[in-house]
């Protein structure tokens, strides 16, 4: 195996949200994500579970209306079917890991 930095994984861009694929496969799928301040991804719903995990700042996530803090070292379940959004007060990096059932 490869030992690595999440953090280091992805870079944030002035403006801009920025992903990278860790890994996607029919089971599931691991990305990771870079918010520069002010950004956010719009009000969705996805089809499969998907656990949070911010590794670096702090991340705004709002699921069905509630809004939850998220800080580095901290995880959240947004379940299947539940409009989410995230927002970023301050640059925040994550990993999604999506969950097919």
């Amino acid at each position: 195996g490869k030992t690595f930095r999440f953090s280091k994984l992805v870079d944030y861009q002035a403006g801009s949200v920025v992903s990278r694929a860790i890994m996607q496969e029919n089971a599931g799928a691991v990305t990771l994500f870079a918010f520069d301040e002010g950004q956010r991804l719009s009000e969705h719903v996805s089809p499969f579970d998907a656990l949070v995990s911010v590794v670096e700042g702090e991340a705004e996530v709002v699921i069905a209306g509630q809004i939850h803090t998220i800080k580095a070292g901290e995880a959240m379940l947004m379940l299947a079917g539940r409009p989410h959004s995230l927002n970023a007060a301050r640059k925040f990096k994550m990993m999604l890991i999506m969950i097919r059932a």
